[in-house]
């Protein structure tokens, strides 16, 4: 069966599955007993090893299906969650997030078993359970040994009945018919047992019905049954008949009984916990959908080709506005027709306006709608930090709490897609340089858990994510002695440079204070990651930091990357945007107020010394710039720091699309991308953060 068809939904549903596991394990681990929490996990496994099965991920499969041994047996209040426990789950959600990431990016699984993980699960398992943890007899060789044991004393089927189910063994009897009851012993190296059962009820539904199951249907389901279960089955065929049916699936061991004696009926106390052979059939049938396709053999998998996570899942209300929003459009369309071929002149013109005025709101509205459709909230990405947080607490010997909020602010998914790594950097950054140790918080008169917060919230038009911690600052004069040291700055620069600016060089290359190189951080690789990352997404990194206290990194990101608002201006021939989100003000400046510092144009604006960008220099602009007594300078602001871009013209606002420039054209990064303008021509879009 070839299933490549469903690699996209079983990466993002395997990645859901994930995700909640890594969840539910952070919860687990601060309240073991929580059955919530522990059926939630055993849910998780049982689905992801449905879907690994169906896709024929062998090792993934194996790997769930011993999470779920486990589990099965915490569920049943046979053994406790310990903190080793933990550990090892915490291991195995590795060992698969390396499994769908393998999937995902070369369409295989790897060559990769996981058997020290499995070991270690089933030595758990061992200890716990009080079996032989010191022998070398598999676990699997042991369940066999008890299933032949089973099989020999099978020939009596004992089961409770419920006063309906005797009532319609009775009628059946009645009527003729044979009453048959079968232990049905399922094969100890079946991964899958559930799919097993489903098929059995499947094959014994032509030639009878089944009036009981123990476990019950539910149960089975969830494959809380060991390698065997018990039926009642009432058929006008031979037993003969209804054994071979049931050992004509595969990975069926045995089945054994015979002929329903009356003597053997024990009346059940509550009938709560049965269910009639409608609902078996009912209920088992929804288990086939992850598990049946199984049997017919391993995926079809096209090798080396990535799989590509290009899905966004979107609310069923937005897609209805949308699809109206293009209803809309065609009317407006058509009308636009109708207007064009109209015999009355004044008629004519009056009517296009109309509707160009009518285009006009229906486009903006389904910018909205589309602009709604793509953005996401960035839980899908900070989701996985508590889970960081956690082993970084343990690796570095530090106790620390992770407190998020804002994880429903929404951003476009292009940004999203890009932000998770900036923001482990940073995360790991409070981790190891920013939080002190116990002595010195205690010294310090710190709470012994050191926090770090992080916060996500939407401003104007811009996210804003801000990552702090209560930790020890950033020391700026060592930061300076470590600048002067490398050979960044001078020892005179240093002198001169304000305590914002010796802690933006924290941001340069191959930049870092860390005494030790250590697999957390130290080698330099972090914030200038941080920056480049963020400074290409059109945003910008902002540092607050008091020494003892704490620090804030800031970024702030635009929302969207597709569509903007912009000032649209000219340079001779030439037509350029500037993203009004950069834009503070735009002055008309005499040219007599132009001073000179250090040899480069400034102006003096409220209290402030702007520096003069000439854009028409910047960009190499042909012909000669008009000679006026005033320069139109638009003052763009990155973080605190503020230039003027003198221009030739403004045209005005304008909504426009932004165009990537390709890989082929190797541009200056001034420039961000290009749109196209009204009446065809190509204007190029100035990236003010990068001129500051």
């Amino acid at each position: 069966m070839d299933v490549s068809q469903y690699l996209e939904i079983f990466i993002d549903e395997s990645k859901e599955h994930l995700q909640s596991l890594n969840e539910e394990l952070l919860v687990l681990e601060k309240e073991p007993e929580n059955k919530d929490t522990i059926n939630e996990i055993f849910r998780a496994a049982h689905s992801l090893k449905g879907m690994a099965g169906t896709m024929g991920y062998k090792r993934m499969q194996n790997l769930t299906h011993n999470m779920e041994n486990v589990f099965s047996e915490i569920r049943n209040d046979k053994m406790k969650v310990t903190a080793n426990l933990v550990d090892i789950l915490f291991q195995c959600l590795d060992a698969l997030e390396t499994y769908v990431t393998n999937i995902q990016t070369e369409g295989a699984e790897g060559e990769e078993d996981n058997e020290r993980i499995i070991e270690q699960l089933n030595e758990f398992l061992n200890s716990q359970s009080g079996a032989q943890a010191a022998t070398e007899k598999p676990v699997e060789e042991a369940k066999e040994t008890k299933e032949e044991a089973n099989t020999e004393e099978a020939v009596k089927v004992e089961m409770k009945f419920a006063d309906f189910e005797k009532h319609a063994i009775a009628e059946a009897v009645a009527k003729g018919m044979k009453v048959y009851t079968v232990k049905v012993i399922v094969d100890p190296n079946c991964i899958l047992k559930a799919a097993r059962a489903f098929l059995v009820f499947k094959a014994i539904e032509p030639i009878g019905e089944i009036i009981k199951s123990t476990p019950s249907a539910q149960d089975i389901e969830d494959e809380r049954f060991d390698f065997d279960f018990d039926l009642c089955i009432i058929s006008n065929e031979s037993y003969d008949k209804v054994k071979k049916a049931i050992l004509s699936v595969s990975e069926i061991k045995d089945a054994v009984g015979g002929e329903f004696k009356e003597a053997e009926v024990v009346k059940e106390e509550t009938v709560e916990a049965n269910t009639t052979s409608v609902e078996v059939k009912k209920e088992t049938k929804e288990t086939s959908v992850s598990t049946e396709p199984a049997k017919k053999g391993n995926a079809t998998q096209k090798q080396g080709k990535p799989v590509v996570n290009r899905s966004v899942r979107v609310d069923i209300e937005k897609l209805d506005v949308l699809m109206n929003l293009v209803s809309e459009l065609i009317i407006a369309k058509n009308g636009l027709v109708s207007a064009g071929s109209a015999d009355n002149t004044s008629k004519n013109s009056q009517s296009f306006n109309e509707q160009i005025e009518y285009l006009e709101r229906v486009t903006t509205n389904l910018h909205e709608s589309v602009m709604k459709v793509r953005m996401t909230p960035i839980e899908s990405v900070v989701n996985k930090f508590p889970r960081m947080i956690r082993d970084l607490s343990k690796k570095l010997g530090k106790q620390m709490e992770l407190y998020m909020t804002g994880e429903d602010t929404e951003l476009d998914r292009t940004v999203i897609d890009e932000i998770g790594d900036p923001l482990m950097h940073l995360l790991r950054n409070s981790a190891d340089h920013g939080l002190e140790t116990a002595q010195i918080r205690a010294e310090r008169g710190k709470p012994e858990v050191g926090s770090i917060f992080l916060d996500a919230y939407q401003d104007g038009n811009n996210v804003v994510i801000e990552v702090r911690d209560d930790g020890n600052g950033i020391d700026v004069q060592k930061v300076k002695n470590k600048a002067i040291e490398k050979g960044t700055i001078t020892a005179e620069q240093a002198e001169a440079m304000t305590d914002k600016e010796i802690v933006d060089l924290l941001f340069k290359p191959s930049f870092s204070t860390a005494e030790k190189i250590s697999d957390v951080s130290g080698r330099g690789v972090g914030l200038d990651v941080v920056k480049s990352k963020i400074e290409a997404l059109g945003g910008d990194v902002e540092v607050k930091t008091v020494y003892g206290e704490g620090s804030t990194f800031i970024i702030r990101l635009p929302l969207t990357l597709a569509i903007i608002q912009a000032l649209m201006i000219e340079l001779g021939d030439e037509k350029y945007a500037i993203s009004l989100g950069s834009i503070q003000t735009i002055e008309d400046i005499p040219k007599s107020e132009v001073k000179y510092v250090h040899a480069k144009e400034v102006i003096h604006l409220r209290d402030n010394v702007i520096p003069l960008i000439r854009l028409r220099d910047v960009l190499y602009v042909t012909g000669e710039a008009p000679e006026e007594e005033t320069l139109t300078v638009v003052i763009v602001k990155k973080g605190d720091k503020q230039a003027g871009l003198v221009v030739d013209k403004l045209i005005g606002q304008m909504e426009i699309v932004i165009k990537s420039l390709g890989k082929y054209i190797k541009l200056n990064k001034i420039i961000s991308g290009a749109t196209i303008l009204g009446d065809g021509e190509v204007a190029l879009i100035i990236d003010a953060n990068t001129l500051v």
